[in-house]
């Protein structure tokens, strides 16, 4: 067994929805099940883990039964959705990983921390939004979607949905909180979703915002504040590459930050996909974190034994 390390491990959205399938409940808790192994490895090996997730199929559901149901009762704000997501997935991970961690014989109690993620009210995406969320719409509807306060951008080819901000995390409000747990020997879910977009008033108390925060972002920030040796960014692929899928495609098992950052500026790494992954890792590893990983959910408790994933180191 090697050292004992405090990991923040970044739960890809195939962790809980694969893709071609409904999402129902009973498939999220299916697939949650199964994402599981990788975790109880890491546990196992006598790791501090602190497991963080997305929520966009589920947000995305959340808002679809907001306009289902605008006539009978008032729509949730984005911030509550998120914390509503944030309790129903950490519902589902924590009875999932209990009950695996007491098939392989290890007793451990696993919270999920309802977080809130500061962002700057004068972030640029405030002013000018561009994550799509939510159902699409016809041209048709525009009008009374921009009634209701919304942002709109024409999704090319699919239709018009609603943009809103997503800020950069700056702090976590419950940082020392989730430290403490650590401490104590629990397993912690925590920053779900990205987090709850909070600003800071004046006055040093907090307000929701409608934003969403990527979820990579926020747990490179958390994995610093908490002093984590190591975030591993699970994802669907084995190892991050450069051409990908062209013919001078190269998959590569280290790079420095300053690779990646030259690799982010040649858009080796997509906005929609791998680029946020790269982010986190850069930003991670520049407020002096040990390194990250990215990597399969199948590759994870590899990665961590330094046989699988790409590093990217300082």
């Amino acid at each position: 067994m090697g050292k004992q390390k405090t990991i923040v491990v970044a739960l890809g959205g195939n962790a809980l929805i694969e893709e071609g399938t409904e999402g129902t409940i009973e498939q999220q808790f299916e697939n949650t099940r199964k994402s599981m192994d990788a975790i109880v490895g890491l546990i196992k090996e006598g790791h501090r883990v602190v497991l963080t997730h997305g929520n966009g199929p589920q947000a995305g559901v959340h808002l679809i039964r907001n306009e289902a149901g605008s006539s009978q009762v008032p729509p949730s704000p984005l911030n509550v959705i998120v914390a509503d997501t944030q309790g129903s997935i950490g519902y589902m991970i924590q009875q999932s990983l209990v009950n695996e961690l007491i098939r392989h014989g290890v007793r451990k109690d696993v919270v999920t921390v309802i977080t809130q993620v500061v962002v700057d009210k004068n972030d640029p995406s405030m002013v000018n939004p561009t994550k799509y969320v939510g159902p699409f719409f016809k041209a048709e509807d525009l009008e009374t979607c921009r009634k209701k306060g919304w942002v709109m951008k024409e999704d090319p080819g699919r239709g018009y949905r609603r943009v809103v901000a997503s800020p950069i995390p700056i702090d976590v409000v419950e940082k020392s909180v989730i430290h403490d747990l650590l401490d104590d020997d629990k397993l912690v879910i925590a920053v779900g979703g990205g987090g709850v977009p909070v600003c800071l008033n004046a006055d040093g108390t907090y307000t929701g915002v409608d934003a969403v925060i990527d979820k990579d972002r926020a747990s490179a920030l958390l994995a610093s504040l908490i002093d984590a040796d190591e975030l591993l960014i699970l994802t669907g692929v084995d190892k991050v590459a450069i051409n990908y899928k062209k013919p001078s495609m190269k998959v590569l098992d280290t790079m420095t930050v300053a690779e990646a950052e030259r690799y982010m500026a040649e858009g080796q790494f997509p906005k929609g996909s791998m680029g946020p992954k790269m982010e986190a890792a850069i930003d991670f590893v520049k407020r002096g974190g040990n390194h990250v990983i990215i990597t399969s959910l199948e590759k994870a408790q590899a990665a961590v034994d330094g046989l699988a994933g790409t590093k990217i180191v300082k």
